[in-house]
């Protein structure tokens, strides 16, 4: 199988400045209510790449649970892999890759622990059982076989029984403040349209063409 023969033309109509808004938040609200309505999986999944205390990067894909001009929210166990990399490195990236589109959008900025309170809203809207796995996974901590995890989400349902399961103090969110925002959009020929936003002093943003 030869990979490198893998490929496609991006047809779609393509992208110049005057289409764009001035607010890249406000641009990326647009783009994803259009990856809504085309009823793309998971249209809120982004990749989420983080750093190591030896300056390793990884990444893992997490779902967006808002979206507001104070930046992208999602949720995880403070003792998560993800969480104690951004407790030493606040500065991540995001990708939402909507290939389908062909289209993508990458976040470049710092990630902050939101309030308890503000979790806690989120928390109660979960279905029973996550509520229930969030308190039963020690997540990024290896597990021998699946039954002990099985076992652990059994005890968490006998502890609660059919009360209200409270917000663990080891889970909440956390919110991704924007510095750069990058839309790409596929183009024929390879020569894709690129438009990078930059925070600036006075949190406005410049906004700049790259070349494909």
């Amino acid at each position: 199988m030869r990979y490198e023969d893998f490929r496609r033309e991006y047809l779609a109509d393509g992208l110049t400045r005057d289409m764009l808004d001035d607010c890249p938040i406000r641009q990326f609200e647009c783009w994803l209510q259009q990856a809504v309505k085309s009823e793309l999986e998971d249209p809120t999944a982004m990749v989420l790449a983080t750093v190591d205390a030896e300056g390793r990067p990884w990444q893992r894909i997490v779902l967006m649970k808002g979206v507001s001009t104070e930046g992208f929210v999602f949720y995880t166990n403070f003792g998560s892999n993800k969480a104690r990399e951004i407790a030493g490195e606040s500065r991540v990236s995001l990708l939402f890759p909507w290939n389908e589109l062909n289209r993508q959008v990458i976040v470049g900025g710092s990630a902050r622990q939101m309030g308890r309170a503000e979790s806690a809203r989120y928390f109660l809207t979960r279905p029973r059982e996550s509520q229930l796995a969030a308190w039963a996974s020690q997540q990024s901590r290896p597990v021998s076989k699946r039954a002990i995890l099985e076992a652990q989400v059994q005890s968490m349902r006998e502890k609660f029984g059919r009360g209200e399961i409270p917000v663990p103090d080891f889970w909440g969110g956390y919110r991704v403040r924007p510095e750069r925002v990058e839309f790409w959009q596929g183009g024929a020929h390879r020569l894709h349209d690129r438009f990078r936003y930059t925070r600036q002093r006075d949190d406005s943003w410049q906004i700049e063409q790259l070349q494909p």
